[in-house]
């Protein structure tokens, strides 16, 4: 498959890694430093690894894409990061308000794993305790597609529904970088609530601080899953 990654963060350059190991023919281009028209010409994927709330600047670059492109947003909303975003705020979810900025559907795959973990975490099919990830989109098709590259960069995919239900994927819900597996993810999903998770997020700050000067990828995840017990 010809696959484009736009972005060449952690997230990014893990996928583009991972996705190329397993057999794709994968470009890895960085919005802020390098033209993006042949990154998205004639690919059959565009993954998204960009900050939240900037698709809007990539709108009219894909306005030419055509539209059985998948593209798939792997973003997140920190406020603390991005600044607050009133109608993020008031209840849009996040990756719905990604596809209106872009212009066009995505699907939402990836965001709920660390970097770390998407880094050395992914296994083979069928290899006991695989880690799982969410995938959420309108598109059945566009949705199979992406849950193959999930499979393919070593995780078990699970649909998570549509797109309007991809906030139970977001931070800071149970399923968010929990490191779950395909057993365990539904019940997570369907555990999150959205008041509660971004109270949770509001306190990452304090809690990361807590965890002292050099927290092991272990402790996140723990600290993640402490959250919700």
């Amino acid at each position: 498959m010809k696959i484009s990654v736009i972005g060449a963060g952690a997230i990014g350059s893990n996928l583009a890694h991972k996705l190329g190991a397993a057999g794709h023919d994968v470009q890895l281009a960085d919005a802020r430093a390098m033209p993006l028209a042949d990154a998205v010409k004639d690919r059959d994927a565009v993954i998204l690894a960009i900050p939240f709330g900037v698709a809007g600047q990539l709108a009219d670059l894909f306005a030419s894409v055509p539209a059985e492109t998948v593209v798939i947003d792997t973003s997140n909303y920190y406020p603390h990061l991005n600044g607050r975003i009133e109608v993020v705020e008031d209840g849009v979810v996040e990756s719905v308000y990604t596809s209106e900025l872009l212009g066009r559907p995505v699907v939402k795959a990836w965001n709920a794993a660390l970097a770390e973990t998407q880094r050395t975490k992914g296994v083979p099919a069928g290899t006991p305790g695989r880690i799982a990830i969410p995938v959420a989109g309108d598109s059945e098709e566009a949705k199979r597609v992406a849950m193959r590259l999930v499979d393919d960069t070593g995780f078990d995919p699970y649909d998570a529904g549509a797109l309007a239900d991809s906030w139970r994927q977001q931070p800071m819900g149970p399923a968010y970088c929990t490191e779950l597996t395909l057993d365990e993810l539904p019940a997570a999903l369907a555990a999150a609530d959205r008041v509660k998770d971004a109270a949770v997020r509001e306190s990452m700050a304090e809690r990361f601080a807590a965890l002292g000067a050099d927290p092991t990828l272990e402790d996140v995840v723990e600290m993640n899953r402490a959250a919700h017990r």
